[in-house]
């Protein structure tokens, strides 16, 4: 692996001008991108909506709450209403999200995000151009589950918030499945039971029809705050579709885990800072 000596200011202009050279941009993004956008899971994030939860069960962070073996759905529900809510339907603090957006709406963009905030769509960015690998915390499938579809859960979500009391939500409110009652689930990606619906396909196939019009061009993959969890999904294909391109650059933005293999060093520019911090200063130099 190797880390980039160039100074920061260095490494800004060399970002721009690769951008504005490029033929098209495919984004990767992970978690790092939402935390720099302020969706902390944990400290005082967590602390301000989450703190009745550490006091009954020792819960410290966002995270691991999901996995918490409730006793009762009216707990589970409690719960998850909550990082739903938080997570899901309340924009980011930060306008990282809005800046990204800026730096590439007038290119030819796709993303491939394993995050499941919609912060995205909430930003503009349009539906056509994302794909949502694990799932959407705005969806709820089967939990059997019986069938391939998910459901939007806003309004329910937002009723649970409102009529939960001690970490309980009213007994009404569980989801339960239309087709065979069972209690429904969030469709998240975490086990063999994850519902890829036929959205999930859609978006499956215009990603790879996105690289597959690519190919041999001046692609850029920019991936964000992608972490060692999923390697698979975005980095390691990023990092071979960046071998197979002798025109491809591989741009990696991420606080702390800013690397590439030396293999591809020479089509590489990797950032060691915080997403947000790089965008401002990308705008201060002149949008690419």
């Amino acid at each position: 692996m190797k880390k980039s000596i160039k100074s920061c200011s260095e490494q800004i202009e060399q970002l721009k001008q690769i951008l504005d050279e490029s033929d098209a941009i495919l984004i990767g993004a992970g978690a790092g991108l939402s935390t720099s956008a302020g969706l902390e899971y944990s400290g005082t994030r967590f602390n301000m909506y989450f703190n009745d939860f550490y006091e009954e069960y020792g819960i410290s962070d966002m995270y691991s709450g999901g996995f918490y073996p409730y006793q009762t759905l009216e707990e589970y529900w409690a719960w998850w209403s909550r990082q739903i809510f938080w997570n899901r339907y309340v924009d980011a603090p930060k306008p990282v999200y809005r800046a990204l957006l800026e730096l590439v709406q007038e290119k030819d963009y796709f993303i491939i995000t394993t995050n499941v905030d919609h912060q995205f769509q909430k930003a503009g960015f349009e539906k056509k151009r994302l794909f949502y690998t694990q799932g959407d915390y705005g969806l709820w499938q089967c939990s059997k589950p019986c069938h391939q579809a998910t459901y939007d859960n806003e309004e329910l979500v937002c009723r649970m918030i409102l009529e939960q009391k001690n970490l309980h939500v009213p007994a009404e409110l569980i989801p339960r499945c239309p087709r065979c009652g069972e209690p429904m689930t969030m469709n998240l990606r975490c086990d063999a039971t994850f519902v890829q619906d036929e959205g999930w396909y859609v978006a499956k196939r215009r990603y790879q029809e996105f690289i597959d019009n690519h190919k041999g061009q001046r692609i850029v993959f920019l991936e964000l705050g992608v972490g060692g969890n999923t390697p698979a999904i975005i980095k390691y294909p990023f990092w071979r579709m960046t071998v197979q391109n002798p025109k491809a650059t591989y741009i990696c933005l991420n606080y702390g885990e800013a690397v590439c293999p030396q293999e591809i060093e020479k089509q590489s520019l990797c950032i060691n800072d915080d997403i947000g911090r790089i965008l401002e200063q990308i705008e201060e130099v002149g949008v690419a």
